[in-house]
């Protein structure tokens, strides 16, 4: 860590990935902050189901599932202990977490750790809370009109603006984030486009998915979303490694990058379409089933929590389908 002036997607490159970075800790992401994994089971359920269907769809016996940002391997370890109880008994499971961190001690040995995603796998590619911690340029707009990129101190965060947006950088902004007058700041998706592009392309088939916090180009907010995240509090953006540093994600343009069968919904639709409501149940299982209802209510709870507008139901999922025909044998 230096107190040099660098734009905000080196600054974060390093703060979050580079040694002793946020996301190189043995502590995790868990630590700081709460994402659907952690919220309740019912997530993991929910893509084991999507497992299961994605290997019916590729009438494979044998199928890969990958999860990008795989943190400790929650995610992971959950969709492996609901498989059974989700229709997936009998299904051999390749199971592979991408992460740079050290692989944590005592996961289940089924579980392959690895720092990049592997190639040519057929099933589902799962990528919950990733493209948000891809770092990215921070460009904002001087009292000119210019578009410039913000550069920012290490130390304390400090920002000032450095040279005028240019190349590919200034034909994205104009493509997905044109400026919204001196003062308006925007976040330059390219570098998640290309990784969101480069991750449907390890799929030889099946689905991947990415779920983030998003906005489409009709309503990017006009000054940005750059925060930062330490146990559990949103704090300034300091790319000290202190803290998680994330913005909202351009998904509209990560889909366009991704190629055709593309498709953005709420996590609220798409955890309905796996099963998931937060409906309540009925009071008459309080009577029959007092044991029962009460497990019914705590599950509803979860899932409400998983489905709630202005809360986790607004993630955008972005599925990408990737389609391949099954090999002669079916493996």
């Amino acid at each position: 860590m230096t107190d040099e002036w660098r734009g905000w997607q080196e600054a974060a490159e390093t703060a979050l990935y580079g040694d002793g970075g946020f996301y190189r800790s043995q502590e995790g992401p868990a630590g700081h902050f709460r994402t659907s994994v952690h919220a309740s089971p019912l997530f993991a359920a929910a893509v084991a189901r999507l497992l299961v269907r994605t290997a019916g769809e590729l009438r494979t016996p044998c199928v890969d599932l990958v999860d990008l940002g795989a943190g400790r391997g929650e995610l992971l370890t959950g969709v492996l202990a609901a498989l059974p109880a989700e229709g997936g008994d009998g299904l051999t499971v390749r199971a592979y977490a991408v992460e740079l961190a050290a692989r944590p001690h005592g996961l289940d040995p089924r579980i392959q750790w690895r720092a990049k995603p592997p190639q040519g796998v057929r099933g589902l590619l799962f990528a919950n809370e990733w493209l948000d911690n891809v770092p990215v340029p921070v460009a904002e707009t001087d009292p000119d009109g210019v578009e410039r990129y913000v550069l920012v101190r290490t130390a304390d965060g400090a920002e000032r603006l450095g040279e005028p947006v240019s190349g590919a950088d200034a034909e994205w902004l104009r493509r997905w984030w044109p400026s919204a007058g001196p003062g308006s700041r925007a976040e330059i998706g390219r570098p998640r486009d290309e990784a969101w592009a480069d991750a449907v392309a390890a799929l030889s088939g099946g689905l991947a998915v990415a779920v983030d916090y998003c906005h489409g180009r009709e309503e990017r907010p006009p000054f940005g979303t750059l925060t930062g995240f330490r146990a559990g509090r949103e704090v300034p953006p300091v790319p000290d490694g202190s803290c998680d540093l994330t913005s909202h994600v351009a998904l509209d343009a990560c889909a366009a990058a991704g190629g055709p069968g593309a498709e953005i919904r709420t996590q609220r639709e798409a955890l309905r379409q796996l099963g998931i409501s937060g409906e309540r149940p009925p009071l008459s299982l309080a009577s029959s089933d007092p044991a029962g209802y009460v497990r019914a209510l705590a599950s509803a709870g979860e899932a409400a929590e998983l489905t709630a507008r202005g809360g986790l139901g607004d993630f955008g999922w972005l599925t990408q389908r990737v389609r391949a025909p099954s090999s002669p044998s079916g493996d």
